[in-house]
């Protein structure tokens, strides 16, 4: 038996906004979406065009406060070829939340809260 990763999901408020940072920050695509016959919810997965592992991102029609992080330790990663220009690019941006520089990473909130860890290809 092998499991393999499919997706990670976050809540989103703002489908739109969210979907437009994905893609501006990270060079995220929408793959797939699924909307309730019911107007419900809407589901978007979003991909980086060479893993097949994907990001959902759910939106409730219902909800309208912002979701309880806790304490945000939970946080997606992503590897960059080019650290530098990414940094400088986020830094533009101004979405850089958190820099460890003896570490070498960073890391940027999407427009929910949520944190996302840079790192460099090493």
């Amino acid at each position: 038996m092998k499991f393999v990763f499919a997706h990670n999901n976050l809540n989103v408020l703002d489908l739109e906004k969210s979907t437009s940072f994905y893609k501006d920050a990270l060079g995220l695509v929408e793959t797939r979406r699924k909307e309730a016959s019911d107007g419900s919810f809407i589901l978007v997965f979003l991909g980086d065009e060479v893993t097949p592992h994907k990001l959902e991102l759910t939106w409730l029609r219902d909800r309208q406060e912002p979701y309880d992080l806790g304490d945000n330790e939970i946080h997606l990663a992503f590897m960059v070829d080019e650290f530098d220009a990414a940094y400088k690019f986020h830094k533009e941006m101004g979405c850089i939340c958190y820099e460890n520089q003896q570490m070498g990473i960073y890391f940027i909130e999407d427009p929910d809260g949520y944190w996302i860890e840079i790192v460099p290809k090493r």
